[in-house]
């Protein structure tokens, strides 16, 4: 059988490649080239794009997890030794609190399509966007929170409360310019945070106050306010806040089931907007039809299942803890993309991982993923100190012992 780190990068690359190809079919103009070319895709900026997530995921799988932090003994046998988690992890939420707050700063941060979620990188021309940092950062600094604080996670002032407020804090920040990255980054890590042993009921006597949070963003906001209106009924606006989500639906429609062809689709030629980025789901639909939609599909189940598999297989709290943010991120980015694409909820946004256009999101999600492959190899090769222990790193655990005995205490 197939090594789930194996599987993961080869769906990776797929997505890469396909993202590549659709990007740069996406992009073509009424004036311009009739077709997709070798030449185009090999020498476009989303190919060397993908090289460097290529590079930065391979290096990733290859990071000496059994040294990170200090070691203790594995129980069974104790011939094992699992690492804990990294002293320096907690410094990233000042950094990353820094980075979105540069957004802000005039002269630093960059407005495209009305929008402040770019920091321009001094003397390059390019730019990056602190929230998928955020994103992937909160990821580590919640898990090693989790993993440090087993004993007292379902403790609200002790355990849950500081971990709260760092989340909010960020995701507070984000949402200030982009609703849907700001919701995606507070339900992973509210998932998260639950995982490792917060009750729910704790995170229950705060909903109504995220509900009106949430409802004063929409509210206080005319275009997000028009955007839900018109969600329901997209008609009612056709020519202005409808636009995307009809272009959109017209777009996954005129694919039927195997598609115009690779370069043929019609709705990216000036009808469809934010067609290589948000909305590129809708463009391989409409070329590749329902054939490549649910080759797409297949490619994200396949790294939900390699993914959840890698992480039943840890014994690390704080590993175990990153594994499962990252497919559960990576899984709601995708969801929520979908369903936009195909009019099940309001325009976000959110683009669709390692597919729509953006050098910042391939390259960490790419990371992201290359660290879920360095785990896989760290469960092989304590494979063998682990047998005969009568704990296998494979079998299926409750949440409550998620993170060990200490989990439900």
């Amino acid at each position: 059988m197939p090594r789930a780190g194996d599987a993961i990068f080869l769906c990776a690359l797929s997505l890469l490649c396909i993202g590549v190809v659709m990007v740069n079919s996406a992009g073509l103009s009424v004036d311009g080239q009739s077709a997709v070319t070798l030449q185009t895709i090999l020498f476009s900026r989303s190919s060397a794009y993908m090289a460097v997530a290529v590079i930065v995921m391979l290096a990733a799988s290859r990071l000496p997890l059994a040294k990170l932090g200090a070691r203790r003994k594995a129980a069974g046998n104790g011939t094992g030794c699992v690492p804990t988690a990294p002293t320096w992890v907690p410094l990233l939420l000042p950094l990353m609190l820094v980075l979105l707050a540069l957004v802000y700063v005039p002269g630093i941060g960059r407005e495209v399509n009305g929008a402040r979620r770019w920091v321009g990188i001094p003397g390059s021309g390019f730019s990056m966007q602190p929230s998928e940092i955020a994103k992937w950062g909160m990821i580590l600094v919640l898990a090693w929170y989790g993993a440090t604080r087993v004993a007292v996670m379902r403790d609200f002032q002790r355990g849950l409360l500081p971990a709260l407020a760092a989340l909010v804090a960020v995701a507070g920040l984000i949402t200030l310019e982009d609703l849907g990255t700001g919701v995606l980054v507070a339900a992973s890590g509210s998932l998260l945070l639950i995982a490792a042993g917060a009750r729910v009921v704790h995170f229950l006597m705060f909903a109504p106050l995220l509900l009106l949070g949430f409802a004063a963003a929409i509210i206080t906001s005319p275009y997000r306010m028009t955007r839900l209106i018109t969600f329901w009924d997209p008609y009612s606006d056709p020519d202005g806040t409808g636009y995307h989500m009809i272009q959109s639906l017209v777009a996954v429609a005129n694919g039927g089931g195997w598609g115009r062809g690779l370069g043929f689709g019609l709705q990216k030629f000036g009808y469809l907007p934010e067609d290589r980025n948000d909305f590129l789901f809708a463009v391989i639909c409409e070329e590749l039809g329902l054939a490549g939609a649910a080759l797409v599909i297949a490619l994200y189940l396949a790294l939900l299942a390699c993914g959840w598999a890698i992480t039943r297989r840890q014994t690390s709290p704080f590993l175990r803890l990153t594994s499962l943010g990252i497919i559960v991120t990576l899984t709601l980015q995708a969801l929520i993309n979908l369903f936009v694409v195909t009019g099940l909820a309001p325009t976000k946004g959110i683009a669709l991982p390692l597919l729509s256009a953006g050098g910042t999101g391939w390259i960490l999600t790419a990371g992201s993923l290359g660290l879920l492959i360095a785990m896989d190899r760290l469960a092989d090769a304590r494979g063998p100190a682990l047998e005969g222990t009568g704990s296998p790193a494979s079998a299926p655990l409750p949440r409550a012992a998620m993170l060990g005995a200490g989990a439900a205490a």
